[in-house]
């Protein structure tokens, strides 16, 4: 059944399929006008949730905190390369923890700022704002005895069929890169850009936020955003990008 589903849904497109091994940023396989708006720091789209974020980075979430200049200064110098820093294995939860979870803990233990969740506008703000200050900067994700057994955990929700469709992440991502897919081309599926302004959403989105959309796609029922599964296939989605330039605020179709 998968075989046939395949056949019908890609091989009505002419293959462009990637020549080679070698790890290619989802840019590559955007429209020239998609390439051309990322490109551009003004017209990016993805620039208004950075500057929301600069609000946030410079206000006080409320009157008994800390903006978060306070503590952390210029958060050019200050936050410079730490997005691809994360997912990372935090010591004292003793547990992994990305960009997200680790605004929201800082929030909520120093400012004792509740109700904070993934995606809410500071949270996602803040995001953009901190991973734009590793823009340019090469992945890296080294794989400790800390992080293996949550990277063994994503490689395998990664590869995992599921859904009506009985599709895995890999099936599109790996197998079939380069084919078209109702007028897309299908990209290897990294991360090095998020968060991004997607045209579909007509707005910004998050690397879970992905996540829950392709799940959907396939008719498979998402896991929440901040869920340990999705903390988890997104280091083993970074650790797979190693080699590739963080391009946040990415722009995607």
């Amino acid at each position: 059944m998968k075989n046939i589903f395949i056949f019908v849904m890609f091989c009505v497109y002419p293959s462009l399929a990637c020549s080679d091994d070698s790890v290619k940023s989802g840019y590559q396989f955007m429209e020239l006008e998609t390439r051309l708006l990322q490109d551009d720091d003004f017209l990016n789209p993805g620039f208004f949730l950075v500057e929301v974020g600069e609000k946030y980075w410079n206000s006080k979430l409320n009157n008994d905190g800390q903006a978060c200049a306070e503590c952390h200064g210029n958060v050019t110098t200050s936050m410079k390369g730490v997005s691809i820093e994360y997912p990372r294995y935090d010591t004292q939860s003793k547990n992994l923890i990305n960009l997200q979870g680790k605004i929201i803990s800082e929030f909520t233990k120093y400012n004792n700022v509740s109700g904070l969740y993934y995606d809410s506008e500071p949270i996602l703000a803040l995001t953009a704002l901190i991973s734009l200050q590793s823009r340019g900067m090469e992945i890296n994700t080294v794989l400790s005895e800390e992080l293996e057994p949550f990277w063994v955990s994503g490689k395998k929700l990664y590869e995992t069929r599921r859904g009506q469709l009985n599709l895995s992440c890999s099936d599109c991502h790996v197998d079939l890169v380069g084919q078209r897919l109702r007028g897309d081309l299908i990209s290897q599926g990294h991360i090095n850009a998020f968060p991004i302004y997607r045209l579909l959403w007509g707005e910004p989105g998050s690397t879970h936020r992905m996540f829950e959309w392709c799940m959907n796609a396939v008719r498979s029922e998402p896991y929440s955003r901040g869920s340990t599964e999705y903390v988890e296939l997104e280091l083993y989605l970074m650790h797979r990008g190693n080699g590739m330039i963080s391009e946040s605020p990415g722009v995607r179709r």
